[in-house]
This record gives C-alpha cells, structure tokens and sequence, in this order.
C-alpha cells in the first residue's frame, strides 16, 4: 500500500477544538467522503470494542496511572485506536477519506504522559502518510470555557494532579507544540479559531474540496 493508493486527510487540533462536531458536519455537506474516528458516535458498525477501550482507558486506566497501570500500559492500550485507523484505511477503497488526528496526537499525549522513546513511535510513523493535514486550532482559554471550566477534562488533558486553568493552558500549549512537530513533514493548513462548528466545517470542506 503506498501514499498514492490511498490519499486521505487528517483533521488534527488541541482537546476543546471542536473536531468531532466539525467531521459531523463535514459528512453532512461532503457525503462521497469517508469520516474515519475513534470517536464512539463516528465509529463504523462492528467497531463496539473500540469505543469500549476508549472509554476504559478514561474510566478505569487513567484514575490509576502510575499506581495501578503504568504509562507502557496506557500506550499500549491507546495503540489500539491507531492500529485500528490504520487496518481501517488499508480496507478503504481509495475514494476522499477524513481521518480524525491519526497518530499524531496520540503520541503527542504519550510523550507528554512521560513516554519519551517508546519503539512503537517509529512504527506508528512507518504508517502511509497523509495527503495534507488541516489544522483546527483554538486558544486553551476558549477550550477551557467549552470544558466547562475543567468540568468535563480527563486526566490526559491538563498537567497535574487536578484540572485546573494553569495546567489545563501549560499541557494544551504543550499537546499544540508536539502535534505541529509531528506534522512537519506533511502539508499542514492551520484554520485559526472560528465562532461556530458550521463556520469551521465551512472552512475545513474549503481545504479539502476546494
């Protein structure tokens, strides 16, 4: 399987950014494209167990980082989204394809969950590349707003014990600054923060679909 065979774009940005609101969108107005995410109500039919990872690794694994399960086991866990976008975009028949974040914030947020060199990183990044990648950016203090004030955050993303402005804003600059270098490789349009889901669907379909 090369680049060529199987060209497809990347939605990537911080946590609050908007990026699963925005692929709904984006299937609404582009429906010959293919919307692939991990994300439970984007998931394709037969893909339960995904979701039920993920929700274990929020509820059950990371309460007890560092006691119960250790990083290894987190990022062993998270592999499995990866794996699964990557055997999913194998099967893909070739036709314009939306992937949700691919690899790269995922390991973003293992470097920062303290995995430095981990040797799955370099296969991870052994895997085709994307045609382009957009970008959806927005501040970490709308973020922090659209979280509730920290309400709703899970403990991969803030730094620290508990969620709070400060660690909530050092992690996120942090998860911006690693995601940007894991894509310094490919095209990367940045769509800066927009008012709505619909303005930012407007502006990632103009991307894409010109």
């Amino acid at each position: 399987m090369t680049d060529d065979h199987r060209p497809f774009h990347v939605l990537l940005g911080p946590d609050g950014a908007g990026k699963s609101t925005v692929m709904a969108e984006v299937a609404a107005r582009l429906p010959d494209w293919r919307i692939l995410s991990t994300d439970h109500d984007l998931l394709g039919p037969g893909h339960d167990l995904v979701g039920a990872l993920r929700r274990h690794v929020v509820d059950d694994v990371l309460p007890h980082l560092g006691t119960r399960y250790s990083a290894d086991f987190l990022a062993s866990l998270l592999q499995t989204a990866v794996v699964h976008l990557r055997d999913e975009l194998a099967r893909h028949d070739g036709g314009p394809l939306l992937m949700d974040s691919y690899y790269y914030k995922i390991l973003a947020k293992c470097r920062l969950a303290g995995i430095r060199n981990h040797p799955m990183y370099a296969w991870w990044r052994s895997f085709p590349k994307p045609r382009a990648v957009v970008f959806l950016d927005v501040s970490p203090a709308s973020a922090w707003r659209r979280s509730g004030d920290g309400a709703r955050l899970n403990p991969l993303e803030y730094s620290g014990d508990r969620p709070d402005w400060l660690g909530f804003e050092s992690y996120q600059t942090s998860l911006r600054k690693l995601m940007l270098e894991e894509v310094r490789d490919v095209p990367v349009t940045i769509i800066g923060e927009q008012p709505s889901a619909a303005r930012a669907a407007d502006a990632v379909v103009e991307v894409i679909a010109p």
